[in-house]
């Protein structure tokens, strides 16, 4: 099939995107657009206008701080997945990233625009999560932090109004000996950092949970408090 008839821009700056946006209610951002072109061609999304910001300034790369990994709203799966810093500071991020979608796909796919598509079985909704990052998105109003437990509302939904884009968002880094866990399977994750003395109680956990059947687990990633509060 193909999609309907729709206009294009292709702003330089991060305003004039945002102007676009907040002038037409039928508009949407268009990042790397693995998940958005296939929902066109079968209709099943119609928007009025696809914003690109794979031009904006400022809107690429990868900044490793002390506490946190932040991703630009047009950094590539395969980027994050192969930054060196990334692995050395986050290993969990390059092991879940191998099992998002397949090479050519990671090589045309945003980060961000993974998080904003909301797919409770996806990988990144879910690292995000566990790891308490947070998104950063920008509207007419100006900037806000949204966390990650927050901006996962329901499936295939989150807090980020029409007019506003996630230009990064922040993933967290590991804490010392932290280990590991994923099942793509079940679409689920966790991180347990144990402590010298190889006692059975953590003192770091946290899980998240995410699938597309919804009666089995959930509408959007969330952490599982309850898992979390045994020992």
């Amino acid at each position: 099939m193909k999609p309907s008839i729709f206009n294009y821009k292709a702003p330089a700056t991060l305003e004039d995107a945002i102007s676009l946006l907040a002038g037409d209610a039928d508009a949407v951002v268009l990042a790397g657009g693995q998940t958005l072109l296939s929902a066109m061609n079968f209709r099943a999304a119609n928007p009025s206008l696809l914003v690109d910001i794979q031009h904006v300034a400022g809107l690429r790369g990868i900044v490793v701080g002390t506490e946190s990994i932040v991703v630009k709203a047009m950094v590539r799966h395969r980027e994050f997945e192969l930054d060196e810093d990334v692995q050395r500071l986050n290993p969990l991020i390059a092991e879940v990233m191998q099992h998002v979608a397949h090479i050519p796909i990671r090589n045309r796919g945003t980060v961000v625009g993974s998080l904003c598509h909301a797919d409770p079985s996806a990988e990144m909704p879910l690292l995000l999560v566990l790891l308490g990052g947070s998104v950063i998105a920008q509207g007419p109003a100006g900037r806000r932090e949204i966390a990650a437990e927050d901006f996962f509302q329901s499936f295939l939904t989150t807090a980020r109004n029409q007019d506003e884009i996630v230009v990064e968002a922040r993933f967290s880094l590991l804490p010392p000996k932290a280990s590991d866990l994923d099942a793509a399977v079940a679409a689920s994750v966790a991180a347990v950092t144990q402590p010298d003395d190889i006692t059975v109680s953590a003192s770091y956990r946290r899980r998240a949970l995410g699938t597309l059947i919804r009666r089995m687990v959930a509408k959007a990633a969330q952490r599982a408090q309850m898992a979390e509060a045994v020992s």
